[in-house]
């Protein structure tokens, strides 16, 4: 009998023409091999990279592309949890280059991040990565050096677990979501920082006023419209980089390419999404097809049944569905701002296309995305300040947390104040277990951050984890939340955070700055603080318009959502615009992390952050347990 593996090298050598053969197992259909639009998979443990230049074609036009092995995506790589893996990256353009393996666990230098881990690729150069593989899942790999990534730089990472998969199917697809502009990112950016708002063609109408006026009334709207006016704001801003320079990617091709997975109706069918874009969310819906999702950032949740969800930057979600219908399917995924898409297909055979949906009328901001929503914050003391109840705001029924992650004292917890440089909690006091009895310790909260680069502050910022994300409020039919998200296997550790980190994500829109309290990498001069095997309660507030996809590096967090044992564990969360939200997180390996905003020009443009793990006394229980889906 194959394994799987050998399988998928060996079908890849044959174009795939096994597959088809009923004689195999269920498992052994159709996988990456029959991923017709390219993703040419490589497995194995020693792999040779190749960073170059080349053209990309997108629906008829062609332009210039960072690629590796000459492909964009990058090629699909395929591990197997256990394995020692070692990958040679050979540098052959006349700038540095780097490749961060986002998501995987690995020693710090290894992380790919130049100044921070590792100086970065030289031109002509090669750099080996060697790690042991210590989990397993859907991932990606990208490069950290510019704006490298917007030009083609990514691709998909797949590890096959060391035991039984939890996950049951028959075949697979990676889909692999992006972006690109023939504008070139260097362009971008500097017509970014010129005017922020230079790719926003959704301007709010005359008509649309007098719609808004006969719905809520005139004074009310001539009140909402000089109130964004005097802010110099607009409310239609969802994005800052749309289609008005974007082209939007699957695998590689624009959606008149009509990417086309192929299905036998019955079979259950895994599709693996990651979104690698440098500046999209994406909402994705087949429909008429129901999605099971199974999987979140690489990690197995319980499965949860869905008809569309939003992926933000970095993220990855594995959903199964079965389509039992002689029939294709349109793959719509829309961009967050409406103001795009790109889609695909699925089908019993090539050729089949399914209706493409008209794209949905785009969103607007709100009070609430500033923070001033007074309808759902009624009898709370904002004038002191707290940190909202990360479960407060919740909409489905569920009940607070009862374990005392939840009943820490939030009003007396306070962020750093990174942007005044304050001094992190003590190490005695910041890694003090307090097991079950909860009762974070007590720091001094810190005014907001202030400064050129703090346009607004949120006033009263809540939880917003119930909500779908921007657009998908109203829909009629179900849309993923965070708040629905669980684990498959218990949290690795259960203990209460001893100390709380508030941290404030601030911009000011007009000078295209973007930052951490108020504060850009550049001017920063103390690293965030954590210690070894500590547990500690990371705060964000999004002080700022947008949402943003943050990415932590080196180490996994628990979204505090309302569960007790079964959090979901992310690497990568959408922080949303008025949203105040927690994450737990035990620090397990030493070394500078870097800490950041995954939309690339909010990263570039300062909203980057190194976290500093010490040496402390990891729990010896955690170290290679909690990622072995084996284990379940």
């Amino acid at each position: 009998m194959f394994s799987r593996r050998h399988f998928l090298q060996t079908s890849a050598a044959l174009g795939g023409s096994l597959a088809a053969s009923s004689m195999l197992p269920a498992w052994a259909q159709p996988g990456p091999a029959a991923n017709l639009a390219g993703l040419q998979p490589l497995s194995g443990t020693e792999f040779d990279l190749t960073i170059g230049r080349s053209q990309l074609a997108i629906d008829g036009r062609t332009g210039p592309a960072i690629t590796v092995n000459g492909q964009v995506p990058a090629p699909l790589l395929r591990w197997r949890e256990g394995d020692d893996i070692t990958l040679r990256v050979h540098n052959t353009l006349d700038t540095d280059t780097s490749i961060h393996w986002h998501g995987i666990l690995l020693p710090n230098e290894m992380d790919g991040v130049p100044g921070v881990t590792f100086p970065g690729i030289r031109p002509g150069q090669t750099f080996t990565y060697r790690f042991p593989v210590t989990q397993a899942g859907t991932y990606w790999y990208h490069s950290h050096s510019g704006l490298q990534e917007q030009m083609g730089h990514y691709g998909p990472i797949v590890i096959e677990p060391r035991g039984t998969d939890p996950v049951g199917y028959d075949r697979e697809y990676v889909i692999v979501l992006s972006d690109y502009t023939f504008e070139g990112p260097h362009h971008v950016f500097q017509r970014l920082m010129a005017s922020s708002d230079t790719y926003n063609f959704q301007q709010r109408t005359v008509p649309e006023f007098f719609r808004d006026a006969s719905q809520n009334g005139f004074m009310t709207a001539l009140r909402d419209r000089l109130m964004w006016g005097q802010m110099r704001m607009s409310p239609t801003d969802i994005s800052d980089v749309t289609a008005a320079t974007l082209d939007f990617l699957m695998n590689g091709h624009g959606p008149g390419d009509n990417w086309t997975g192929l299905f036998e109706p019955g079979e259950r069918v895994r599709l693996r999404f990651i979104n690698a874009s440098a500046m999209t969310f994406f909402n994705v819906r087949i429909p008429g097809l129901p999605m099971t999702v199974v999987q979140a950032d690489g990690l197995d949740v319980q499965p949860v049944e869905t008809d569309e969800f939003q992926i933000g930057v970095a993220e990855t979600y594995d959903v199964v569905v079965q389509p039992r219908e002689d029939r294709a399917y349109t793959l719509m995924c829309e961009t967050i701002d409406r103001s795009g898409y790109v889609r695909a297909t699925l089908a019993p055979r090539m050729g089949m296309v399914a209706p493409v949906p008209a794209l949905r009328p785009r969103p607007t901001l709100t009070m609430r995305d500033m923070g001033m929503d007074h309808g759902s914050m009624a009898g709370m003391d904002h004038g002191a300040m707290p940190a909202a109840d990360p479960h407060a705001a919740m909409g489905h029924g569920r009940q607070p947390d009862p374990d005392p992650h939840a009943a820490m004292d939030h009003g007396s917890m306070s962020g750093m104040d990174h942007s005044a440089h304050g001094a992190p909690a003590s190490p005695a006091s910041a890694a003090n277990d307090h097991g079950a009895h909860g009762g974070g310790e007590t720091m001094t909260r810190h005014d907001h951050p202030q400064g050129p680069g703090v346009a607004n502050v949120a006033m009263q910022p809540v939880s917003r984890l119930h909500e779908p994300g921007a657009g998908l409020e109203d829909v009629p039919h179900r849309a993923l939340a965070y708040t629905q998200l669980r684990s498959l296997a218990p949290n690795p550790d259960q203990r209460a955070p001893a100390r709380e980190i508030e941290v404030h994500l601030t911009s000011n829109m007009e000078r295209y700055m973007w930052s951490f309290d108020g504060t850009r990498f550049s001017e920063v001069v103390e690293p965030i603080e954590f210690t070894e095997g500590e547990r500690l309660r990371l705060t964000m507030v999004n002080d700022t318009m947008m949402v943003h996809p943050i990415h932590l590096h080196g180490m996994f967090f628990e979204v505090v959502n309302g569960e007790t044992s079964h959090k979901p564990r992310k690497h990568t969360i959408n922080v949303k615009p008025g949203e105040k939200l927690s994450v737990d997180v035990t620090p397990e390996h030493v070394g500078d992390w870097a800490f950041h905003c995954h939309l690339l020009y909010h990263m570039h443009a300062g909203m980057f952050q190194v976290v500093s793990v010490r040496p402390g006394e990891a729990p010896p229980a955690l170290s290679g347990h909690h990622m072995h889906h084996g284990d379940h």
